[in-house]
């Protein structure tokens, strides 16, 4: 499907993030897009001509802008959030509460950033929260679901409300070194990559597309 110059509308939440901050960057720089609406708690440290940002209770979201796409890039950590409730508020029900207004204002298009053992089945409360969301969000009415499933995030967190954990402290330098030898959806994967997926994925994707992070690092140009 060939897609014109400043064709697509799309809506953003969770520019704020490493994965969110980077797929605004990505949308703002596309000749294709024509305008960007950011769903933020705060004001955003940026500004372009394409760029309306709306200040946003992720507990009651108001009606949104008529839009062809949405990304969805909210997340926070249990140690941020302070409990399991508080981070299934973010991870998934403000995510989902997003994806329904964006669908009841005309996107037909969405894009994810999800986990790599996303599963809403699974033992592990992180992973059981990412697979009930990607199954509530198979429920709603579109054209295409594009969910990322990277494995460990790599990239510049300086600056972020989310700061590089403990575990991601030890685990990057081994990844890295470990990384032709692990698994291809296991693999640590640039923040940018999976950015430039999704953006590159979205508009033209048809049904449910799982990119692993294999795949995300090929799409989004890391290898």
């Amino acid at each position: 499907m060939s897609i014109l110059a400043g064709q697509r509308t799309v809506l953003l939440a969770g520019a704020t993030g490493l994965v969110g901050g980077l797929i605004l960057q990505s949308l703002l720089a596309d000749q294709t897009v024509s305008q960007v609406h950011a769903l933020s708690r705060r004001p955003l440290n940026i500004r372009h001509p394409k760029l309306q940002v709306h200040i946003v209770d992720f507990s009651c979201v108001p009606a949104l802008p008529q839009a062809d796409e949405v990304y969805l890039a909210l997340g926070t950590t249990i140690k941020i959030a302070g409990s399991q409730a508080a981070f299934r508020a973010v991870d998934l029900t403000a995510n989902l509460a997003v994806a329904q207004a964006a669908v009841a204002a005309g996107a037909r298009r969405i894009g994810l950033v999800s986990a790599v053992a996303a599963d809403a089945r699974s033992v592990t409360f992180y992973n059981r929260v990412k697979g009930e969301l990607e199954d509530a969000l198979k429920a709603l009415d579109f054209t295409a679901l594009v969910i990322a499933r990277p494995s460990l995030l790599l990239g510049d967190r300086d600056g972020l409300q989310q700061p590089l954990r403990i575990g991601e402290k030890i685990a990057t330098p081994i990844a890295r070194l470990l990384s032709p030898i692990i698994p291809g959806i296991y693999r640590p994967v640039l923040a940018r990559a999976v950015a430039q997926a999704l953006v590159k994925t979205v508009p033209t994707a048809e049904g449910v597309v799982v990119l692993a992070s294999d795949v995300l690092a090929r799409i989004g140009g890391e290898h």
